[in-house]
């Protein structure tokens, strides 16, 4: 834990832990892409993003303060990863805003000062606060893609080795499973940032395969119409993201994180490997996760994606 300066008053903050919100990395609660996300915390979008800090002050009421030297708080998650202290203290000329309440669930509190509530001042504004993870909505489908991205092997285990890509051979693995369910908790867990592992998959019948396509079809509505995809939620999200090669997205719509590629879009969150399968979360299919397997269409489209992330970062 470590103490930073309120631009409010001189109150001190009591540091518990902190977020990066740039165009490449923010929490995925806030928003479907980087200009979003500022927008919910009332920030404007600057290019080199700001770094956020999740506290208390000495009478115990929640703080999340905004500073531009996102480097600094960068630094910090690194050196807390590795089990190593690192002093948080932004310099007050970098402080961007500072907002009652957390928008993320913060599991610790600081010793010595009441328990966390939400500041008294009606100046401050409203408070921010977690999403309700007992409703299935857009901020736990994006928290929930995130987790996905950040487990992303444990949940790629839970594939029937069967359907694994060949990636030597390019045996074709379009029989893979398009949709699974896991528990109906699943999509609970997945929106604790907190959470030391993803949920269980419960096992569900795999979706018909469907045949092969004489050649690769070269968009999104050729692989529709070629190679149905049994859900009509991955097709549209699918074609989606296909769009954004032709169009591009706002700064973080698309963007990679630990090694996997993240996009979002309107009711839908898409989590992959370049080089794999793709998992698909819908705000129409509360809970589910709906893996895509690699086909002829897949491969190229994940690739372009990346490059678009790289791109835009």
């Amino acid at each position: 834990m470590t103490a930073a300066d309120r631009t409010q008053d001189d109150d001190e903050l009591f540091v518990l832990t902190a977020a990066m919100l740039t165009p490449e990395r923010f929490p995925g609660v806030l928003g479907d892409d980087y200009p979003a996300a500022c927008a919910h915390l009332g920030l404007p979008p600057l290019p080199d993003g700001y770094g956020l800090m999740f506290g208390q002050d000495g009478g115990g009421a929640r703080w999340t303060v905004a500073t531009t030297d996102a480097a600094m708080v960068a630094c910090a998650l690194a050196a807390w990863d590795c089990g190593l202290e690192y002093e948080v203290a932004p310099d007050e000329g970098t402080l961007a805003a500072s907002l009652p309440g957390w928008p993320l669930p913060v599991a610790v509190s600081a010793p010595g000062v009441p328990a966390p509530h939400d500041p008294a001042d009606e100046e401050a504004g409203p408070a921010l606060a977690p999403p309700d993870v007992s409703v299935w909505g857009p901020a736990q489908r994006r928290l929930g893609a995130d987790e996905i991205a950040v487990h992303w092997y444990e949940w790629r285990d839970q594939l029937d080795p069967a359907d694994a890509p060949d990636a030597e051979s390019g045996a074709d693995t379009e029989s893979a499973p398009e949709a699974g369910a896991p528990d109906a908790d699943a999509g609970k867990a997945a929106a604790e940032p907190a959470a030391e592992a993803a949920a269980e998959p419960a096992p569900e019948a795999p979706a018909d395969p469907a045949e092969t396509p004489a050649e690769a079809p070269t968009g999104a509505e050729e692989q529709a119409a070629e190679h149905p995809v049994s859900h009509g939620g991955v097709r549209r999200a699918l074609q989606d993201a296909e769009e954004y090669l032709r169009t591009p997205p706002p700064p973080g719509r698309v963007r990679t994180t630990g090694g996997s590629l993240r996009a979002d879009g309107p009711g839908w969150s898409l989590v992959a490997r370049a080089d794999d399968v793709a998992f698909v979360l819908l705000d129409e299919a509360p809970g589910q996760v709906l893996p895509v397997g690699r086909g002829p269409s897949l491969p190229p489209l994940l690739e372009a994606l990346d490059k678009l992330a790289a791109q835009q970062s």
